[in-house]
């Protein structure tokens, strides 16, 4: 007769739960050891963030602005149309066989607008043919000799090339009028010789021409010529005897 199968009996259960729980936990505490040993190999492998100091290189700074000169030329020669040479055409044409012997670019002065009156002096008043500009703006203002070195000023509106006022100088005493027939009579280069010679030597626009006589009691002419890159003004002392060059300045303050 065949024996029946049975059950196993409940100590076997228990001991196959036991060797069963047995290998459970020690699968769990390998898992978890490995886990703690992946996490380490982890962070000692992952690069540490960076605390140092910031590597970029600066940003370039702007160039640095204009000084008050140099806003001052900018503006000046910017709001002026007419140029130096049409200036000096138009005031040597105010005094008979006149001579240039200064032209400067400048702003119009308050008096230059006010109404002419006679001087207590006894002097001329000044004439005044055309409306003045307006205080501020642009002006040539030419002093133009006659033989025996008396000097006429004109002012001439550097936007119209109008002239609004001309004078005889009250100020000049005879031994001005004898310096400044000496050079007259020294000069024997042009005003438009000396800019010639001066801009080949410094290029951009002329605001000042005037004959005087320097250290050497040399008769010269001095050209201030500004540069319309940086706005510098350069003066260029040329020999009003030959048109040669004797000196240059720059002038960037």
């Amino acid at each position: 007769m065949s024996s029946a199968r049975r059950l196993p009996p409940l100590r076997s259960l228990a001991v196959t739960g036991a060797l069963g729980a047995s290998v459970l936990l020690l699968t769990a505490c390998t898992n978890a050891d490995t886990t703690r040993s992946s996490v380490a190999e982890a962070a000692q492998t992952e690069s540490p963030s960076p605390t140092g100091t910031d590597t970029q290189s600066p940003s370039p700074t702007g160039s640095p602005s204009m000084n008050e000169d140099q806003t001052e030329r900018k503006d000046l020669v910017s709001a002026t149309k007419v140029t130096w040479d049409k200036a000096a055409d138009t005031a040597v044409k105010e005094v008979p066989e006149g001579k240039l012997v200064d032209l400067e670019l400048k702003r119009v002065e308050a008096d230059a607008t006010a109404s002419p009156t006679g001087s207590p002096t006894g002097s001329p008043s000044p004439s005044m043919p055309n409306p003045a500009p307006s205080e501020g703006a642009p002006e040539w203002e030419a002093k133009v000799a006659q033989s025996d070195g008396t000097l006429h000023r004109i002012d001439i509106d550097a936007v119209n090339g109008k002239v609004f006022r001309t004078m005889v100088d009250p100020d000049q005493d005879p031994d001005d009028k004898t310096q400044i027939s000496e050079w007259l009579d020294k000069a024997k280069q042009t005003p438009e010789q000396a800019v010639k010679a001066a801009t080949a030597k410094a290029k951009g626009t002329v605001t000042h021409v005037e004959l005087g006589d320097n250290d050497n009691q040399q008769a010269v002419w001095g050209v201030d010529v500004v540069d319309k890159g940086n706005w510098n003004k350069t003066t260029v002392e040329v020999d009003a005897a030959n048109g040669k060059v004797l000196s240059q300045k720059v002038d960037k303050d």
